[in-house]
């Protein structure tokens, strides 16, 4: 074939070589690539920052993410009388209660246990402490969000008694123990020896809205 001719041949073709295209579609498939992995980045921050805003403001999303996701179960309810007079003591074994305590970012309070760890006989009814101080210049109210871990675990831990049952007022300053009464039924499973009670603050912010509105009316005129 002439020069010519190889002339001809390119110009019925009428196409401009792409120069973005190899023979395999790498560099079009290295751009679709980049732009995926953009995508895929923005979605992770904004599922990061949906949890964020749920943990700091909207408790029940938090709670859903904790059960669904990390196997973290919530329990805030009195154990069934009859349920708990029905267990007997294990003395053959020990399971292991670990305390945590936390105070969501938009509560000025501090909070923790008064002893992070403790061995119990299933069976038995046991007490833990708790210290909260409102470091506040305002009272405040507040909730315990209770969580336990791992989530099944839940299932054998029972509260007969818990500051977590109602809300919290602390004045300015104030400070307050408060107690959780539990007992862990003798049935939990062979693999289960220990387990982890978890409670966040959170303020309740419509209730201390009420209280400073009262406080406010109930207040003489100057």
């Amino acid at each position: 074939m002439s020069e010519g001719e190889e002339k001809v041949e390119a110009g019925e073709t009428g196409a401009a070589p792409d120069s973005r295209v190899t023979p395999d579609g790498g560099a079009r498939g290295e751009t679709s690539t980049r732009r995926n992995g953009r995508v895929v980045k923005i979605a992770i921050v904004v599922c990061v920052a949906s949890f964020l805003f749920g943990f700091r403001v909207m408790p029940p999303i938090y709670r859903i993410a904790c059960e669904h996701i990390f196997g973290i179960r919530f329990e805030n309810k009195v154990a069934d009388a009859g349920k708990v007079a029905g267990f007997r003591e294990d003395d053959s074994r020990l399971i292991e209660v670990q305390f945590v305590g936390n105070v969501n970012s938009a509560l000025k309070w501090q909070f923790a246990p008064e002893i992070v760890t403790m061995k119990v006989h299933p069976g038995v009814v046991t007490e833990a402490w708790f210290d909260a101080r409102n470091n506040a210049p305002g009272s405040i109210v507040g909730n315990a969000v209770p969580s336990i871990a791992p989530g099944r675990a839940s299932l054998y831990f029972n509260k007969t008694e818990c500051f977590c049952f109602t809300e919290q007022t602390l004045a300015a300053g104030e400070a307050r123990r408060m107690p959780v009464r539990f007992i862990v039924d003798p049935k939990i499973p062979a693999d289960i020896s220990t387990l982890t009670l978890s409670y966040t603050f959170y303020n309740n912010e419509l209730a201390t809205k009420r209280l400073a509105a009262q406080a406010a009316a109930e207040k003489p005129a100057s």
